[in-house]
């Protein structure tokens, strides 16, 4: 079992915890198969809703797939304790967002897209309609009278 953290990078204007919502969350990821190397071209999702058992009684998973090159079974498990949010003094900086447990798998990419909430650094405003496919998301915080935007999204995944 490997441990992978993705770390999330962006520039955050007037907005701060900003994370993803609800067990529902979907963590879009591109993963390479660690036997044959085998990386799918379509985006795949795991979820924590989701708890698939895994062969032989040695638990279960968010995720177990059969690579269609070398027939391997590989498992991905997300971290539930290791969710955080990014805050606004992690702007510009990479913080560790989440850790996926991977058996036979390895994170390569992730493509961030609805589901995350943000908050007005100032005012406490809850958006909880942040979508960061375009890797930048704006909005008005009333409150405050001032713009807010999460900007330059990037990511990228450790070894833990």
């Amino acid at each position: 079992m490997v441990k992978f953290g993705l770390q999330f990078k962006a520039t955050l204007e007037n907005v701060t915890n900003v994370k993803p919502v609800g067990d529902d969350f979907r963590w879009y990821l591109k993963l390479k198969c660690g036997n044959c190397g085998e990386i799918p071209d379509k985006w795949q999702y795991v979820t924590l809703l989701e708890s698939v058992p895994l062969k032989g009684g040695r638990g279960s998973a968010n995720m177990v797939q059969k690579c269609k090159l070398c027939s391997r079974e590989n498992s991905i498990e997300i971290l539930r304790e290791t969710i955080t949010a990014y805050n606004a003094e992690d702007s510009e900086d990479f913080k560790t967002m989440v850790q996926f447990e991977c058996r036979g798998l390895e994170p390569i990419d992730f493509q961030p897209q609805a589901g995350f909430a943000a908050q007005g650094a100032e005012s406490g405003t809850a958006f909880s309609e942040v979508n960061l496919l375009e890797k930048d998301w704006t909005d008005y915080d009333e409150k405050v009278s001032e713009s807010v935007g999460i900007y330059e999204v990037t990511q990228r995944f450790i070894k833990c």
